[in-house]
């Protein structure tokens, strides 16, 4: 069992930054892939980015590559999204995710089997 907990979302500027927090509580957060996703007001989820196991190979959206990165500290069990130079299209809910039967970064969420709640960023222009 896995469980995640959100933080950092909120509002910033056009251009500004924030940094998303997931903390992971389970045994097995050490051995999952690892993943952010966001859903717009009216849209699907989609995929922003994921993280292998060990921290050394991720996967961006194309819409938030060079701008966004994923990391994580598996000693403190989180893994962070630092979101640069944010747009109005940035705004939704930011969910992290933990597929605990893929060690290599994965884009499908399909493979993800636990879901945080989500936390806000709106980006005003």
């Amino acid at each position: 069992q896995v469980q995640l907990v959100e933080s950092g979302g909120g509002l910033v500027q056009a251009g500004g930054s924030l940094r998303l927090s997931c903390a992971a509580s389970g045994r097995t957060f050490t051995t999952c892939a690892m993943g952010w996703f966001r859903q717009a007001p009216g849209k699907e989820r989609e995929f922003v980015a994921t993280i292998s196991w060990t921290g050394n190979s991720n996967l961006y959206a194309s819409s938030v590559k060079d701008r966004f990165t994923i990391s994580r500290d598996n000693v403190k069990n989180t893994v962070y999204l630092q979101m640069n130079s944010l747009k109005p299209e940035d705004t939704a809910v930011y969910y992290c995710a933990a597929a605990s039967g893929k060690r290599l970064p994965t884009t499908s969420p399909a493979d993800y089997d636990y879901w945080g709640i989500g936390t806000l960023v709106t980006v005003s222009s």
